[in-house]
């Protein structure tokens, strides 16, 4: 197609995606082209800054050099073996995975959902061999508000009825408990419950944050009760809520560590689930697999991933930068706002129910040259790429306040 620098060039590529695409997104009306670190152009040539991030999969930016490197690299060499063979690139990719979180074992995957999948699977076996509970009783108790992924196991256990409906019958197995709420934590644990599966920050729920002190409470209560600590940081992790992750804020160190989004780099889907030797030692050949988890491709450039938020300090950027763009955002005298709240550079914007929801707010940031998306209707979310300059927030606070404002 004959490229034209009108916006009836963006309209047809939206109307091909809509005629021939299934309609499980509602996206703004922007058609991108290309990108750069923290910018995106459309199809147009008007250039955006992006603040979501690819729901923080682009932590360390669009197209980073040390990370497109390590691909071609790889491309060079071998892309795909499956787990039939070893190959060079995923021994040391699981080291280093291990050595950035701590942990001693890694079972690498490809998706955020297929890693949450895996690690209730893990849970599930170390409570029949490890805990002793009786064969098919095992428990997991998950929160309100939670989002976790889309399969049919986990919408079975979500709290929001449009990601459920139309789509049971439903696996078993599940507790929900408020989000926040240590003492029902407590309460809901029985002798089978061998799981507790959390977000720190619920993200796709309205960035909600726990109260100070609830990542050590639960954590302590998962050791007292002999009840697995589940920590799915897909969003959360890597540098974005100013911390390696989320977790670290209170030293709740989990037993099962789900990882997805960043860890790919922004090019490559890569996951995986972190834990010690005698939690991930419950499995044995054929009790589950991949045909791409651990792929080379992935491996290589997982491994310039986590170099690049290493060595370019990315969580203390986001935590500095973080605290800077909430307090200039609260500083905005708005009518409509009802809250700002967040971690690091993972900041929700909340606005008040008689102000509209925030879907048209969103649209105004679009029309600034600002990419943000709404998240529960009444929260837009605002989370750039880590590697973004102060000078670049500054840049786009006029813009926020016009829409804030308007």
């Amino acid at each position: 197609m004959e490229r034209r620098a009108t916006v009836a060039l963006s309209r047809e590529f939206i109307a091909s995606a809509e005629t021939y695409g299934a309609h499980n997104y509602h996206p703004l009306d922007v058609v991108i082209d290309r990108a750069e670190r923290i910018w995106v152009w459309d199809v147009d040539g008007k250039r955006y800054l992006d603040c979501l991030s690819a729901y923080s999969a682009l932590n360390q930016g669009h197209r980073h050099p040390a990370i497109l490197q390590a691909m071609r690299e790889q491309i060079e060499k071998v892309t795909l073996t499956s787990r039939a063979f070893h190959n060079a690139e995923m021994g040391p990719f699981l080291q280093e995975l291990c050595e950035f979180t701590g942990q001693e074992m890694a079972l690498p995957m490809n998706t955020g959902a297929e890693a949450v999948e895996t690690a209730i699977k893990t849970a599930r076996k170390w409570g029949y061999q490890i805990k002793g509970v009786p064969a098919d009783k095992a428990e997991i108790v998950v929160c309100e508000g939670n989002f976790h992924g889309r399969t049919i196991t986990i919408v079975g256990f979500s709290s929001e009825e449009q990601y459920r409906d139309g789509f049971g019958p439903y696996p078993a197995g599940f507790r929900m408990i408020p989000f926040g709420d240590a003492a029902a934590l407590r309460k809901a644990i029985t002798p089978h419950t061998v799981g507790f599966l959390f977000e720190p920050i619920q993200g796709e729920g309205g960035v909600n944050v726990p109260p100070a002190g609830y990542l050590r409470e639960t954590r302590r209560i998962c050791t007292e009760n002999r009840v697995l600590y589940i920590a799915d940081e897909i969003q959360t992790g890597f540098g974005r809520t100013g911390r390696r992750f989320c977790c670290d804020y209170e030293d709740a160190k989990p037993d099962l560590l789900i990882l997805g989004k960043a860890l790919g780099g922004g090019v490559y889907p890569v996951s995986a689930v972190c834990a010690s030797r005698a939690i991930m030692g419950v499995f044995r050949p054929g009790d589950h697999g991949s045909t791409f988890g651990g792929n080379p491709l992935g491996a290589a450039i997982a491994r310039a991933a986590l170099r690049v938020i290493r060595d370019e300090r990315l969580a203390e950027r986001a935590y500095e930068l973080g605290e800077y763009f909430m307090s200039e955002l609260r500083r905005i005298a708005s009518p409509a706002v009802r809250e700002v709240r967040g971690k690091g550079l993972l900041i929700g914007v909340d606005i008040k129910r008689e102000a509209g929801k925030a879907r048209p707010y969103c649209e105004a940031l679009r029309a600034e040259g600002i990419l943000a998306k709404e998240t529960h209707d009444q929260v837009i979310r605002f989370a750039p790429p880590l590697v973004i300059e102060r000078e670049e927030i500054e840049g786009m606070l006029p813009s926020i306040a016009r829409v804030l404002k308007r």
